[in-house]
């Protein structure tokens, strides 16, 4: 993987199609144990937004490749007092080997790594979330034994979520549609990125119908109905978003053989049913499990391995 050495994940289109399923291949390797890499390297993680599988998992995955974490809350560094974000950046850029950022704009993700010469990880923005992806494909990639051909339908709002998906499906293969009411579409210039990378090889759907996306496919994928930011829209939406959520009788209309998956964290017997989480198709605990082994993957590619 010398070709990603060095280089910036601010989005999964940062990635040719091949890179990033040699950086699935490479966590499926790394999680197995057929391979033992070591990368002795500080990763710096600055997060303006809550978490817990991104930081926790990109911090267990560098401490087991031999290296350091420094998490760097912005609300104990003087970010959060105001000083420049190109500032910042480059002082960091002088002590950290890699940095992962969760943030709120896009713009300031691209900031930093405009003024750092390290690698500079998308750990979430508002338009996408690319390492979460990553663990999702993996996911599905153990379930079915491929990718290639497959049926991904996402549920509820066009967020960042339903943007990774768009390009991370399209990327290796795969259908994608995503059903969301008309005033939540994903962003319209990565669907047409997203049917660009197909060339008419897989399908890319948006639709307002539920049972449209539904039908056949092998993956139903959910996420919160109000994203991080958007929290006192939260009862507003729920009206909107009901004939949207992943239910027994959804899951019904799928392929027999169909999974599901959800980003986490869920609001249950919302977006998702209880039953339905908890239920036999349900792969929700593997696919947060697969976060770590992706951000393995994705640290040793892009800094080496010693």
């Amino acid at each position: 993987m010398d070709s990603l050495k060095g280089r910036n994940l601010l989005s999964l289109a940062d990635l040719s199609s091949d890179e990033l399923k040699e950086i699935l291949q490479l966590a499926s390797k790394l999680k197995s144990g057929k391979i033992n890499l070591k990368c002795n390297k500080v990763l710096g993680l600055l997060f303006s937004k809550a978490s817990t599988r991104t930081r926790v998992s990109f911090t267990v995955a560098m401490y087991q490749l031999g290296g350091q974490v420094i998490d760097l809350n912005p609300n104990v560094t003087q970010v959060s007092r105001g000083e420049p974000l190109a500032d910042t950046a480059r002082v960091l850029d002088r002590y950290l080997d890699i940095l992962a950022i969760r943030t709120f704009e896009q713009k300031d993700l691209e900031t930093f790594a405009s003024y750092t010469q390290i690698p500079v990880i998308n750990a979430l923005t508002d338009r996408e979330h690319p390492c979460q992806v990553m663990a999702d494909l993996l996911t599905i990639q153990e379930c079915f034994g491929k990718l290639d051909g497959l049926t991904l339908s996402y549920f509820g709002d066009g967020n960042n979520m339903a943007n990774s998906l768009l390009l991370g499906c399209a990327m290796v293969g795969m259908n994608v549609r995503i059903a969301t009411p008309s005033s939540y579409l994903p962003n319209l210039e990565i669907v047409e990125q997203a049917k660009a990378i197909t060339n008419g090889k897989s399908e890319v759907i948006v639709t307002e119908d539920p049972q449209v996306a539904v039908k056949g496919a092998q993956v139903l994928y959910t996420d919160v109905w109000a994203s991080m930011g958007q929290e006192e829209e939260a009862n507003s939406r729920i009206p909107i978003f009901q004939p949207y959520q992943v239910n027994e009788k959804l899951v019904e209309s799928a392929a027999d053989d169909a999974i599901v998956l959800h980003c986490l964290p869920a609001h249950r017997d919302e977006e998702i049913t209880d039953g339905v989480i908890e239920g036999e198709r349900s792969r929700v605990w593997d696919q947060a499990e697969n976060r770590m082994h992706a951000q393995k993957a994705l640290l040793v590619s892009l800094l080496g391995s010693d």
